[in-house]
C-alpha cells in the first residue's frame, strides 16, 4: 500500500484529501505546516507528497526544494494561485506536478495515480542491465557507455553518478540525494564534491560543457538529467 503525505494547513482540506485518498487503498499521513511536512517527509517516507503552497512556518515552494534536497519523491503541489510564474516556480524547484484549486477529486486521483506508476516504471527501468536517457546508453553489466553513438570512459563515481541521474529522467535531484546515493550515506564530505565530479561527468559527455544540454543544474536544488 502506498503512503502519502498530505500538507495543508485548512484542516477541512485535509480531512477531504484524507477521505479521498483512503477510499483508494491509500495509506495517508498528514502535516499542517512546513517545519512538521519537512519532519513528516524525513520520519514516514512516504511514497508520493501532496503539498500545498500556502503553508506557515515555511512556504511549500521552500518545503519542495529542501525535500529534493535528498529526496527523490514525487510531489503534487496544490495552490490557489493560477500565474504561469507561480508554476514555473514550482517545477523549478522540483514538484512533479501542480493542481490549482478548486480541483476535483478525479483529476487529483488520477494525477496521484500518474505519479506512482512513474515511479514505479522508473524502479524497474533502474533494475534493468540497461539505462538510455536521451543519447545517452549505459550498459550496467558491462559498465558500459555511450553518447550519441560514441563509447566514453568513466570513473567508478563518475559511472554510479551517471547511473543514479538515468534511473530518474527528467527528475529533479538534490545535492544530498546524489551525494547519498553515490557516496553513501556516511559520506562526511560537502557537496563541492559532488559538483566537482559533474563538472568531470561532463567533460565526458557533453558536446560544450561549458553550456550543458543532457546533465543540467537546478540552481539552489541540485541537478537534472534532460529527458
Amino acid at each position: 500500500m502506498a503512503k502519502i503525505l498530505v500538507v495543508d494547513d485548512e484542516e477541512t482540506m485535509v480531512r477531504s484529501l484524507a477521505a479521498l485518498l483512503s477510499a483508494e487503498n491509500y495509506e495517508v499521513v498528514s502535516a499542517s505546516d512546513g517545519p512538521r511536512a519537512l519532519a513528516a517527509a524525513r520520519d514516514q517516507r512516504p511514497d508520493l507528497i501532496v503539498l500545498d503552497i500556502m503553508l506557515p512556518g515555511l512556504d511549500g515552494m521552500e518545503v519542495c526544494r529542501q525535500i529534493r534536497a535528498w529526496s527523490a519523491v514525487p510531489i503534487i503541489m496544490l495552490t490557489a494561485k493560477t500565474g504561469e510564474v507561480d508554476t514555473v516556480v514550482g517545477l523549478e524547484v522540483g514538484a512533479d506536478d501542480y493542481v490549482t484549486k478548486p480541483f476535483s477529486p478525479r483529476e487529483l486521483v488520477a494525477r496521484v495515480k500518474a505519479q506512482l506508476r512513474r515511479t514505479q516504471m522508473l524502479a524497474a527501468h533502474a533494475e534493468g542491465d540497461r539505462l538510455d536517457g536521451g543519447d545517452v546508453t549505459m550498459d550496467i553489466g558491462r559498465r558500459h557507455v555511450t553518447v550519441a553513438g560514441r563509447e566514453v570512459t568513466l570513473s567508478p563515481k563518475e559511472f554510479d553518478l551517471l547511473r543514479v541521474l538515468l534511473s530518474h529522467p527528467g527528475r529533479v535531484l538534490g545535492r544530498d540525494f546524489l551525494l547519498n546515493q553515490v557516496w553513501g550515506e556516511d559520506f562526511f564530505g560537502d557537496t563541492r564534491t559532488l559538483d566537482v565530479h559533474i563538472r568531470w561527468l561532463r567533460e565526458k559527455v557533453e558536446d560544450d560543457p561549458s553550456s550543458p544540454r543532457r546533465i543540467l543544474t537546478v540552481h539552489g536544488v541540485g541537478y537534472r538529467l534532460a529527458a
